[in-house]
């Protein structure tokens, strides 16, 4: 049995695995039922067809998210894989961000935006270690 440490190839492909479910996941909710989600996380309804369709749009994009750290999980010694982690760590630090401002700059408080900018921060820290403990 491998021991991995806390940067190793093991610990970027559980990043990866982790990443792929949650994001697919909230994509998929988001897709299929946006008004609880935007709710949840942002103590509002989104009330018109254009913030729907963003809605939507933003899910299809976390599901292709998913989808890619699902199949960077399948090789984490690669370059490209390193790049996926790179580009994770920034979504997840500007979405950490982009939630806070939401709070403190809009007032937005659903019972979701601080549990959820709190694992988009931990993601990110954790992406970092990945990074910094990578031989690639």
């Amino acid at each position: 049995m491998a021991i991995s440490t806390p940067g190793g190839k093991h610990s970027m492909k559980n990043l990866l695995i982790v990443t792929a479910a949650i994001e697919a996941a909230t994509g998929i909710l988001l897709v299929a039922i946006p008004s609880p989600v935007i709710i949840f996380l942002l103590g509002s309804m989104p009330d018109s067809p254009v913030l729907f369709t963003v809605t939507r749009v933003a899910g299809v994009a976390l599901l292709a998210i998913g989808v890619a750290c699902w199949f960077a999980s399948r090789n984490a010694e690669s370059r490209a894989t390193r790049g996926m982690v790179s580009a994770i760590a920034l979504y997840n630090a500007g979405i950490a961000a982009v939630l806070v401002y939401g709070a403190i700059g809009f007032g937005l408080s659903g019972i979701g935006l601080w549990p959820v900018t709190l694992i988009h921060t931990g993601i990110t820290i954790w992406c970092i270690s990945c990074l910094l403990n990578s031989n690639l």
